[in-house]
């Protein structure tokens, strides 16, 4: 299981360090303390609020049809993996955007994507790749 430290979940729902513990402490978002004595969010606690809070977003309003480079990268949350035989579909909230790939199954189990962990969907063109982040020691 993922789980990002206070500034790391406040980075990817856009808001302050302050506002992720304020939300501990209201119970919007479950926080807890690690084995190291640092508080943590779950990525599988997180996925939800993101995706909450870009339904909220006003950039989407704002720019339904932002122009952009040719490569694009869009660091989030895996907030949903449908797998079939072959196929899988992976869903990332990234931000106020939604990131959708159709993938190979082996490729989606290979890079270990399931709902809570951060992953970066990158575009050029139609075409968008799923990669993991090295993992922090």
């Amino acid at each position: 299981m993922s789980e990002f430290r206070v500034s790391e979940a406040a980075a990817l729902l856009g808001v302050s360090d302050d506002t992720v513990r304020r939300w501990g402490e209201s119970g919007r978002l479950p926080i807890r303390r690690a084995d190291n004595g640092r508080q943590v969010i779950d990525g599988v606690d997180l996925a939800p609020l993101m995706t909450e809070l870009a339904a909220e977003s006003p950039l989407a309003d704002a720019f339904p049809t932002a122009r952009v480079s040719a490569r694009n990268r869009f660091t989030g949350i895996v907030t949903a993996v449908t797998r079939d035989g072959v196929m899988a579909q992976v869903d990332i909230q990234a931000g106020p955007f939604r990131v959708v790939s159709l993938m190979s199954r082996e490729a989606a189990d290979e890079l270990g994507l399931e709902v809570g962990v951060l992953a970066v969907a990158s575009a050029k063109a139609t075409v968008v790749t799923v990669e993991r982040p090295e993992e922090r020691a």
